[in-house]
């Protein structure tokens, strides 16, 4: 099982994911106290890991579900779902992914 652990910044909300594969398709257990990625996360319990990585073919469902239900186009929660999604399905290494902010 893939895990990931996303704050999402100014909000102050955390995001846990569980992933897991279940065959062909990986299996999302996502806890938060955000009421949007609580909406999000009942659109998605289930995706398939190869619609995700890429914007070629289709818009990833991941995204999708983001589009409709994040208020805010910066949230970081549906690409740390994607990222989760990718380790599990041995898509991706699990590594970090940091982004540093600052005003000078």
């Amino acid at each position: 099982m893939a895990k990931a652990e996303i704050f999402a910044g100014n909000c102050g909300y955390t995001t846990k994911v569980d992933a897991k594969m279940d065959g062909a398709m990986c299996k999302l257990d996502i806890d938060t106290e955000c009421p949007h990625i609580t909406k999000m996360a009942k659109e998605i319990p289930e995706v398939d890991p190869y619609k995700q990585i890429s914007f070629k073919r289709a818009m990833p469902t991941i995204h999708e579900a983001g589009h409709k239900y994040c208020t805010h186009a910066c949230c970081p929660v549906p690409v740390g779902i994607i990222k989760a999604v990718e380790i599990e399905a041995q898509l991706a290494l699990p590594t970090d992914v940091t982004i540093k902010l600052s005003k000078e």
